[in-house]
């Protein structure tokens, strides 16, 4: 496979990266087993969650770190009162920094699935390495995954995050890695059964991208993979620019107008009248919130219609019936009511041949960590890179 990454960081920036750096909490190291000397390490970075997964390479069945974080940073506000956050911390991550963020400064160091604040995303990921706190002498390799469409740039922004924290390390496209960590292997020998490897449509909504990818068997190449910067994020700003103008004194934060989405999206008919209470003008009001999240959800519909249109096009006559059966959704956005049936009639309408459309379900959010551990598992010797700090 080939693959890039950035060069060493000097040694005066990784002296002054470490001064900068704050104190961790001590953790318990992982025992290694009695046998193997390698930590492997499934890694899904995500604009929204990321996802930690590892095994020793000894151990195939037993996971020594299992975690899902909310993918932030959050810095201790200039002046803030002492012993007011837990353990007097100057910097926190994921679900903590989220419940304390009125005296943070939150920083999400990802953008549209790619790093976008270096320092914060550097920091993040020491936070990542030291929930593995493997013991000494412990070699750590990762498989990572990455958007679909990560250019070069990306690419070598994922490893600069990522400098000096592991041995050895591979970059793999997100939706192979979930079309991996999605596949039952027991049913392998099943002829009924669809294995999502060897041919079949990943469509991964995440809250940055959206990322539509052929999995035929191998790792794919940029032909193989589409992507949109058409993620969540954007269904949550058009909801809220909808709610102000119908509502101009509605004054509804982004992360609530996020909660509200996730509580209630759908596409097609809803189910019933969606109503919530907020604040306008001091008064309290309920609102008709039906039509605005069910016409923000159909641009994200829309934008996956034709993200799949594109991927099908570009794959061989000879694969496409069996591939249109396969057409599988992932990620956060796939959670949206109906969007598997809706989108499995708006490709009937347009024409093809028996479409077949699944959600794998609330599962999603580890399927990419989970197939990259996987793949860490087969990928051979000279595939891994190594990462100087």
């Amino acid at each position: 496979m080939r693959t890039t990454y950035v060069a060493p960081l000097t040694a005066d920036t990784a002296r002054e990266l470490q001064r900068k750096s704050p104190p961790f909490p001590a953790l318990e190291p992982v025992p290694p087993p009695a046998k193997g000397e390698l930590l492997l390490v499934g890694l899904d970075l995500g604009t929204s969650t990321s996802c930690l997964k590892a095994a020793y390479a000894g151990s195939p069945d037993d996971l020594v770190v299992s975690e899902i974080v909310p993918t932030v940073v959050g810095y201790a506000r200039e002046g803030i009162v002492e012993h007011l956050l837990p353990g007097n911390a100057k910097v926190l991550y994921g679900q903590p920094a989220l419940k304390q963020r009125v005296y943070l400064r939150l920083l999400h160091p990802l953008q549209n699935g790619v790093v976008q604040d270096l320092a914060a995303a550097q920091d993040f990921a020491r936070h990542l390495r030291q929930l593995l706190n493997p013991p000494p002498n412990i070699e750590v390799r990762a498989v990572v995954g990455v958007p679909a469409s990560a250019d070069r740039t990306a690419r070598e922004n994922v490893s600069a995050m990522l400098a000096g924290l592991f041995g050895r390390m591979i970059l793999v496209p997100e939706p192979f890695l979930a079309a991996l960590g999605y596949r039952d292997e027991t049913r392998l020998s099943d002829p009924a059964y669809l294995d999502p490897v060897r041919n079949s449509l990943f469509v991964d909504i995440g809250a940055g991208t959206t990322d539509v990818c052929l999995v035929q068997g191998y790792y794919p190449g940029p032909n193989e993979q589409v992507s949109s910067a058409f993620g969540g994020d954007e269904v949550d700003r058009l909801l809220q620019e909808s709610l102000r103008r119908q509502h101009p004194d509605a004054d509804l934060s982004l992360p609530r107008v996020r909660e509200l989405k996730e509580q209630h999206s759908h596409v097609g008919q809803a189910e019933g009248p969606i109503t919530a209470t907020i604040v306008l003008g001091g008064k309290a009001r309920k609102i008709d919130f039906t039509d605005l999240i069910g016409q923000s959800c159909q641009r994200l519909l829309q934008e996956v219609f034709e993200l799949v249109k594109v991927a099908i096009a570009r794959a061989s006559t000879d694969t496409v019936e069996e591939l249109l059966g396969n057409i599988i959704l992932t990620g956060g956005g796939s959670l949206v009511r109906n969007l598997d049936t809706e989108l499995q009639r708006l490709l009937l309408e347009d024409g093809y041949e028996k479409p077949r459309v699944l959600t794998v379900g609330p599962g999603y959010k580890e399927l990419v960590a989970k197939g990259a551990l996987v793949a860490a598992r087969q990928a051979r010797e000279g595939q891994w890179l190594e990462v100087a700090g």
